[in-house]
């Protein structure tokens, strides 16, 4: 991807309706458009409908989970891969850690600090 747009379009894919729509709010009023997944699935539905410039994506959900997500976007859409923020309510342990430390993007935790949410949404789309 080149530039970021003058009004970034993020993508958020939570399960639990409340953070997404939390986030989402916080994010908007930061000046992005903002639209949500419940789930990996519907993530894959929205990348349809347009596009996206970073994607904000929950580790565990039922379903197609965040790296499975990852994992497709990486292969339909090469240019998000690197516009990827992780966020999880617990630290990952095991594989789901190896992998998220393989993709080396960053990570948020649950609950957030909205400076940290800010500062790494920006960090991320204004990295070529």
């Amino acid at each position: 991807m080149s530039s970021p747009r003058a009004n970034p379009v993020i993508l958020v894919v939570d399960d639990q309706g409340e953070v997404a729509a939390l986030l989402s709010e916080f994010l908007m009023a930061a000046g992005y458009t903002v639209t949500t997944a419940g789930n990996g699935r519907e993530a894959l539905q929205r990348l349809q409908e347009g596009p996206v410039d970073l994607i904000i994506s929950d580790v565990v959900m039922p379903g197609l989970d965040g790296p499975g997500l990852y994992r497709e976007v990486a292969r339909l859409y090469p240019q998000l891969q690197h516009r990827y923020i992780w966020m999880s309510g617990e630290v990952p342990v095991g594989e789901m850690r190896e992998f998220l430390l393989r993709t080396e993007r960053p990570q948020l935790l649950k609950p957030f600090v909205l400076d940290a949410v800010r500062q790494t949404v920006r960090q991320v789309l204004e990295t070529p």
